[in-house]
């Protein structure tokens, strides 16, 4: 790989600074090893972008779990708090979890996102095809073996044993959150891989095994009334959280309804989905419509970027007259409109230095958004946004890039977020936040994994089955 020259001297000081700093992270003996760069200067926009997809997807392909290849939940071994704020019927008191989770916590769910970004780091030419077939080939046997409940993961899975770390007293079995991105990023790379060579064969094969094994009917519990997030071997449903929308989670409903052995009806869509108090908004803030959500100002942002990976938004509607393009883009652009009203007077904020999603702050793990706003900027919020506002979404990238990047700027991209105004930056990298940044950035620059996932005979019958439409669909005749 070439390295770019014109580096500043503080950004050199910070590349040698990194690699010291990360230098354990390195997988011994990792072919195609991608070298982290500092600030550059006088750069055409694409030549940006390329940095900074590829620095980020440093996180999966450096900091991967060295004995499952699994994406590591962060890159800090403190203990994490969890702030539940988003999937409370309130924000007036976060319920807080606690769990100390150390360099063996794997994300699930970021490792179906890591898994996305491999695929965009072979099409980019990062790093090559038969490099990353072994890598991949190497998560999907260690997960054929691990813990697995009627086919859905937890959460988090210890990387070196394959066993499950509980998320909390009673969640300590099956996420089917979690397995829907996941398999969403096997799925993808099942389409990408899609050569004669025994090792591509192999690999699609387990995928199948993996696919089909899923039983997302199970976590119905019996009716069609229901879909419930998670189901315990000690506990069973005592957890009793049914997925409700709109959120990140209409990737679950869209996978449950394209499993090929175990899928869910459209009935339990509608009554656990469709008919939540929590799915339809229709209110209008900053002049834009927000269709969809609960939340005033339409809650953090990742909810319109995790389904969206995979799931092409522009020109995909339903039955019940929903535009999800309307919804990813205006979403996005009240996010970044009350940034600039920034009622609460936070330092950085404006048009350049938006976007408000969860991640780490000052205060542990919050989830961001206009209702819970605590000056903290989450980077991944704006980049991974690309797709619906890319020219806003350059400006945030110039300003984080060049105008902070010697204080936000490092081997694996930027960090996950900070506040001008307590003058705090986070020191941490996580998987669900770093994946959607090399995912939705290239789904701007070339539609890449919208056009593999979109096009699988499975999940065009999945959305047919819940009653989209979409571009990519072929009408029966």
């Amino acid at each position: 790989m070439k390295r770019k020259i014109g580096c500043t001297l503080a950004g050199l000081l910070l590349v040698f600074c990194a690699m010291a700093q990360k230098k354990k992270a390195v997988t011994p003996g990792e072919k195609n090893s991608i070298a982290p760069v500092g600030i550059i200067k006088n750069i055409s926009d694409s030549a940006l972008l390329d940095i900074v997809q590829r620095q980020t997807f440093r996180f999966f392909w450096h900091y991967a779990h060295p004995v499952s290849g699994l994406a590591r939940e962060r890159d800090n071994t403190v203990k994490a708090q969890y702030y539940w704020d988003y999937i409370n019927e309130a924000y007036d008191e976060p319920n807080l979890s606690k769990g100390t989770f150390g360099p063996e916590a794997c994300a699930i769910g970021g490792t179906g996102m890591g898994v996305l970004s491999t695929v965009v780091a072979v099409n980019r030419g990062w790093i090559g095809r038969d490099t990353a077939v072994k890598r991949l080939i190497k998560i999907v046997d260690f997960l054929i073996k691990a813990d697995c409940y009627h086919g859905i993961y937890p959460h988090f899975m210890n990387g070196a044993t394959g066993k499950t770390i509980a998320f909390d007293r009673i969640d300590d079995g099956a996420d089917i959150v979690e397995t829907s991105y996941l398999l969403m990023g096997l799925l993808g790379a099942k389409e990408y891989f899609n050569g004669n060579t025994l090792q591509e064969k192999y690999f699609r094969k387990r995928v199948q095994q993996m696919w089909d094994a899923a039983n997302w009917n199970w976590h119905s519990n019996g009716d069609n009334k229901s879909l419930y997030w998670h189901w315990s071997p000690n506990n069973d449903f005592q957890m009793n959280f049914p997925v409700v929308g709109y959120d990140e989670a209409l990737i679950t409903y869209i996978m449950s309804a394209s499993s090929p052995t175990h899928p869910i009806s459209k009935e339990l869509y509608e009554n656990s989905w469709v008919k939540s108090s929590s799915w339809k908004n229709g209110e209008s803030y900053y002049g834009y419509e927000l269709p969809l959500g609960k939340f005033d100002k339409g809650g953090p942002l990742f909810f319109e970027q995790y389904t969206y990976m995979g799931i092409d938004p522009h020109g995909l509607t339903d039955d019940h007259g929903i535009d999800y393009a309307v919804q990813t883009k205006n979403h996005t652009l009240i996010n970044r409109a009350y940034c600039i009203e920034n009622p609460k007077h936070y330092k950085g904020y404006g048009e350049n230095c938006w976007g408000l999603t969860a991640g780490d702050s000052y205060k542990g793990y919050v989830a961001h958004c206009p209702e819970v706003d605590y000056g903290v900027i989450q980077p991944t919020a704006a980049l991974s946004s690309f797709p619906y506002t890319p020219q806003y979404s350059m400006q945030a990238l110039k300003h984080f890039y060049y105008d902070l990047g010697d204080k936000i700027w490092g081997p694996y991209g930027f960090a996950d977020g900070f506040s001008e105004s307590h003058n705090w930056c986070a020191k941490t990298h996580l998987a669900i936040d770093q994946g959607p940044i090399v995912v939705m950035i290239e789904n701007y620059r070339s539609g890449l994994i919208w056009k593999l996932l979109m096009k699988n005979p499975d999940i065009q019958k999945g959305l047919k089955r819940l009653g989209f439409k979409s571009k990519w669909i072929k009408e029966d005749k």
